[in-house]
């Protein structure tokens, strides 16, 4: 007897770690107790992409073919869904997703801004297949291109596809992907590598975790592809510890490749032979750049090398290597069923496809989004983003992490392609995107950004070692209020020669959050420097304590607490703080029964 229903229940780590194994454990034992095991599928799928909003069921049958979509379910929700939903045919309001402008209940994911204005390549199994059964991946297409490949074309036509497609690497440099693949086909020395790099470390980035959580298969697909491509017989995914469940679906997803001969000796009866091994980082920021991949990959301590020679002539173990990150691995089965010509059509002339993005920040729609490149920001921030909460101003947009820049208002109608990015001084990198409202301090971003990277550096090199130190000590001066007059000058200088002289990618890029908020945001700069005053409000140190005097009840005991006698008045009159005398000790704040004290 087939189901008459399917109920899928997100399990991606956002929904994971907040209730999601326990909805789906309620949902088995009431399948069980009400004897509906044979008429409903129960499915645990990878990530939805709506992390705000989860933990996400999504209810399919004949009734609603293009599912109901129940939103921040909680695990005593089970039964009422099977009771409500499945028994009785009624949709459970309080669970469906609310429009943040109109407040409309929406019932299908395909009405809500979010999901509408995707288009999902990258993505396309997320969130509708159970990850660990490679028979439902093969059910929509899987591994169809492997075979396609293998029984019907030879490498040189595989690399031509692939550039005709013109695919750029999602993972941050935006290599064209067929050259990169060309260029090793043709480099001498066996044997020869592929690697994923799913070491994605930027701060908000949670691209490549998903898609290993949601569909493993499309990227061990991509692999043996890339492998057949260029002359390889041995792949490995070099993954970060911090990613569990990417790595046990992962692994899962090997194993059931290998039992279908999918890996392994004669794929496909066609005498190829590829198998693939996953290395588990230890966390590392740096060794998402591709040559301390390859050491840690080896073995040794992940440090990054010159380049020349390139990993394409010169990288695993001194051989030919490819290395593609998550991403572009997974669009690669799409590209050889449907044609280069089929996905150069979508996204713009240089930057073609669609790219997925970590969408964070000061928004009311979180989570991830697959857009054809050449989407503008204004479209993902007021469409697909639903705009800033609390009716709050639009400030800036933060790229690249780490690496990249700050985007501010006057180029919200920029297109998201990896040219326009570079232009107004940001980057693409892997894909993460935070929003920021006006509250935001762009001095404190930069400071943020610079903390991470300094921490993160892998001290090879005097500009990353020492030159992002003495830059965050700038920072901290800025933010703290001790900077000097010429502290701008000196932060501009030493940020261009760090992106000069530094040995990797990495180092080279540290500076951009600092250049482009001065490029932009210099006032705020000047603000902390010369007035010592941060616009934004939120350098504690800039913030003066102020008496609310619709609050104050004029007690005196604030006068009274102050060790520092800086507050003035009486009783009859009501108070005020000498903002030139004050210690800023807090004491006053602490002491105030009527919260009528604040920093601002």
């Amino acid at each position: 007897m087939a189901p008459k229903a399917e109920i899928l229940v997100c399990g991606g780590t956002s929904c994971y770690s907040s209730g999601g194994p326990d909805i789906y454990k309620n949902l088995i034992e009431e399948l069980k107790r009400k004897e509906l095991e044979e008429k409903v599928k129960l499915t645990q799928t990878g990530c939805f992409g709506f992390c705000e909003k989860g933990p996400v069921v999504v209810i399919y049958c004949e009734k609603e073919p293009n599912g109901i979509f129940y939103c921040q379910v909680k695990p005593e929700d089970s039964e009422r869904i099977l009771k409500e939903h499945i028994i009785n045919g009624e949709i459970i309001d309080d669970l469906l997703y609310e429009d943040p402008e109109t407040g409309a209940k929406i019932p299908g994911h395909e009405d809500m801004g979010f999901y509408k204005y995707q288009q999902r390549i990258a993505l396309k199994n997320c969130g509708l297949i159970q990850p660990y059964k490679i028979k439902e991946y093969i059910a929509r297409d899987g591994y169809r291109a492997l075979g396609e490949a293998l029984s019907h074309m030879t490498s040189k036509e595989v690399i031509e596809i692939v550039k005709t497609s013109k695919i750029r690497g999602r993972g941050g440099g935006g290599f064209p992907t067929g050259l990169k693949w060309e260029l090793t086909a043709k480099a001498k020395g066996s044997p020869k590598y592929v690697i994923c790099n799913a070491d994605e470390g930027d701060p908000g980035a949670f691209m490549d975790r998903s898609i290993l959580e949601g569909d493993p298969h499309s990227v061990i697909e991509g692999l043996a592809i890339a492998a057949y491509a260029i002359g390889a017989e041995q792949g490995y995914v070099y993954v970060r510890a911090e990613y569990p469940l990417a790595v046990e679906r992962l692994e899962q997803a090997i194993k059931d490749a290998r039992e279908l001969n999918l890996l392994g000796e004669d794929i496909f009866e066609t005498g190829f032979k590829f198998d693939l091994e996953i290395r588990v980082g230890a966390g590392a920021f740096v060794c998402g750049e591709e040559t301390a991949l390859m050491q840690s990959v080896q073995g040794e301590r992940g440090d990054p090398r010159f380049k020349p020679p390139y990993p394409a002539n010169k990288g695993l173990w001194g051989q030919p290597t490819v290395i593609n990150n998550v991403e572009t691995l997974a669009n690669i089965p799409g590209i050889i069923l449907n044609g280069g010509e089929w996905f150069r059509h979508i996204g713009t002339e240089e930057s073609t496809g669609t790219k997925v993005f970590a969408l964070a920040g000061d928004i009311h729609n979180t989570g991830l989004i697959e857009v054809p490149m050449g989407t503008t920001l204004r479209e993902v921030v007021f469409e697909l983003g639903g705009g800033i909460p609390n009716k709050k101003e639009f400030k800036a947009a933060q790229t690249g992490g780490p690496s990249g820049g700050c985007i501010p208002k006057e180029h919200l109608d920029i297109l998201m392609d990896y040219d326009s990015l570079i232009e107004v001084g940001s980057m693409m990198g892997s894909g993460g995107l935070i929003i920021m409202d006006e509250d935001t301090c762009m001095v404190d971003v930069a400071r943020f950004y610079l903390d991470f990277t300094q921490d993160e550096a892998c001290g090879k090199c005097t500009p990353g070692r020492v030159g992002t130190k003495r830059l965050l000590e700038m920072l901290n001066k800025i933010v703290e209020g001790e900077a000097e007059p010429n502290i701008l000058e000196k932060l501009e200088a030493l940020s261009n020669q760090v992106k000069k002289s530094s040995l990797c990618g990495l180092g080279q890029s540290a500076p951009n959050p600092i250049l482009s908020t001065l490029q932009y945001f210099r006032d705020e700069y000047e603000a902390h420097v010369f007035e010592k005053r941060c616009p934004a409000g939120v350098c504690e140190a800039l913030l003066d304590y102020v008496i609310d005097e619709e609050k104050c009840k004029a007690c005196g005991l604030c006068a009274e607490k102050c060790p520092a006698a800086t507050i003035e008045g009486d009783k009859e009159e009501g108070y005020t703080i000498n903002s030139e005398a004050c210690k800023s000790c807090g004491i006053c704040e602490e002491e105030c029964p009527f919260e009528a004290i604040t920093k601002g």
